[in-house]
């Protein structure tokens, strides 16, 4: 039913003046799924690449160099791959590895590869077709793929592809699933025997960003009558180091970053947090075990334990707890398909992201009015085809003088069509030019991280389908009311969309 015109006015009136603040395209959190903030009591984090925002070309960097000495020392790889420096550029999330041979490809929502290089060189249209045009890419299959779908995972795929351009450009053979394997256990060693996290412990400011804003998020939610938890993989000692850098002092409220959270629980072992059955433990001030956990209470700290138990001590679960995490399978996949929680997904490579598409906001839409515009010059060129075909029938079943006319009507239909041909010749490139532009203008290996060509990328279309919400920086929550209802649009199926489609020639018309 339409809005009488003096309510419709009314409405319009309420919302005649400059929003009270005007959030950067960069900083909104956006909504694949309705969700109301005042349904929920118990809002979750996690902590790193969510709450800590590192530096990332740094961290990447210094993950990347030593997991190369690594390799060398430990392994028994060549000493020529120990000048390598990490390109940064070249690597994404969303990439997918192929073990068996060698090449990092990118996928489209279908799983249907798209770009693809070997080393850091394209794959050639002929490998690319033979290993993949026909091929159903499984990526549950992990003996020969690998799935990158985490900043975390972002050195060892670029080590992966660097090594082999090295090593093959040298004349040597790779064994391509050794290599990758090796490359997670040593890059996996430096994470877990410290010694990445002692160098980062040593420059914490030359690792982390310090958010102003998290802090106020933080009160914000809990001023909004929430409760808040912190669910991280990372241990006692890291977090306490890290958090407190980040935390501590940064409101007079809170002069412990302990101090924003009801509860505490560390080295979650997520995803297995979400669909096994490990204790949750007690620790000390210290970090150590005290033994079983029988509750969760405020300004203690907790270790492993699992969904069930989790739900059950802090008296809440299901649809009324939001995680807000940056692994999209840890954090968001395993806690969706495992239970009811509401998901955030913190996509710190966004910023840049719609930074660059806004710059370029012009050719953005005329890249959008010239597809729309492709499939009816497509629809064209067939019906011309189609009526050239039954005219040069009907020239043939035609004798003597009657002829002629057919014959100029059919020159004139040839003209008319080539023109239509030319045109989506054209328009074909210059869509092409333009996709090309915008997409080597973000990165000028694989584009852009939500799309592949025309289609959502399949990490684009994992965070559609399991992040309810998806944002930035978990502190772009303090742009928005605790007890604001994040709206998706409206979801619009291609019968739904109004494209108009040329009837068919018949034999009618000729």
């Amino acid at each position: 039913m339409a809005l009488r015109p003096a309510v419709a006015g009314d409405i319009l009136r309420l919302l005649d003046h400059p929003p009270v603040r005007e959030i950067p395209h960069g900083r909104q959190i956006f909504v694949n799924r309705n969700l109301r903030l005042d349904t929920i009591d118990l809002v979750g984090f996690d902590m790193d690449y969510t709450l800590a925002i590192y530096r990332l070309r740094k961290i990447e960097e210094l993950s990347f160099q030593m997991t190369l000495r690594r390799l060398v020392d430990s392994c028994g790889y060549p000493p020529e791959i120990g000048g390598l420096e990490y390109d940064w550029e070249f690597v994404i999330r969303g990439l997918a590895v192929d073990k068996q041979h060698g090449n990092l490809f990118k996928l489209d929502r279908f799983n249907h590869v798209g770009r693809c290089y070997h080393g850091r060189r394209p794959l050639p249209a002929d490998d690319w077709r033979r290993l993949y045009r026909d091929v159903k890419i499984r990526l549950s299959d992990s003996a020969r793929f690998a799935w990158i779908d985490t900043l975390f995972a972002l050195p060892e795929a670029a080590l992966f592809a660097q090594i082999i351009e090295r090593l093959e450009g040298r004349g040597m053979t790779v064994d391509y699933g050794r290599l990758y394997d090796d490359i997670r256990t040593s890059i996996d060693g430096v994470h877990r025997d410290d010694t990445l996290k002692a160098v980062i412990r040593r420059d914490l400011d030359g690792f982390f960003v310090k958010d102003p804003e998290i802090g106020p998020a933080l009160h914000k939610l809990r001023s909004g009558g929430k409760k808040l938890f912190l669910l991280t993989n990372s241990l006692f000692d890291y977090t306490d180091v890290v958090l407190g850098h980040l935390l501590d002092g940064l409101l007079p409220e809170y002069p412990s970053w302990r101090q924003y959270f009801d509860f505490i629980v560390v080295g979650a072992r997520k995803p297995g947090f979400f669909s096994d059955r490990a204790p949750l433990l007690e620790l000390d001030g210290e970090g150590r075990p005290v033994g079983p956990a029988g509750s969760l209470e405020r300004g203690r700290i907790y270790q492993g334990g699992n969904l069930t138990d989790f739900e059950r001590l802090a008296g809440l679960g299901g649809e009324r707890v939001l995680y807000v995490g940056d692994h999209i399978y840890g954090d968001i996949l395993r806690s969706k398909k495992s239970s009811l929680w509401r998901t955030c997904m913190v996509v710190q490579e966004l910023e840049d992201e719609l930074e660059h598409l806004d710059r370029h906001a012009a050719e953005v839409q005329r890249l959008s009015e010239e597809e729309t515009l492709r499939p009816r010059l497509d629809d064209e060129l067939n019906q011309r085809k189609l009526a050239l075909n039954l005219l040069e029938k009907k020239l043939g079943r035609t004798e003597g003088d009657a002829r002629l006319p057919i014959e100029n009507e059919r020159r004139v239909m040839k003209s008319e069509l080539e023109q239509v041909r030319r045109a989506l010749r054209d328009l074909n490139l210059e869509i092409q030019r333009l996709e090309d532009a915008l997409e080597r203008g973000m990165n000028r290996y694989w584009g852009l991280l939500f799309k592949e060509g025309n289609e959502n990328s399949r990490f684009g279309e994992q965070v559609e389908n399991y992040a309810d919400l998806y944002t930035s920086r978990a502190s772009n929550f303090l742009a928005y009311s605790p007890m604001q209802y994040f709206r998706s649009p409206r979801a619009a199926m291609p019968h739904e969309r109004g494209e108009v489609k040329l009837a068919p020639f018949g034999e009618d018309r000729l």
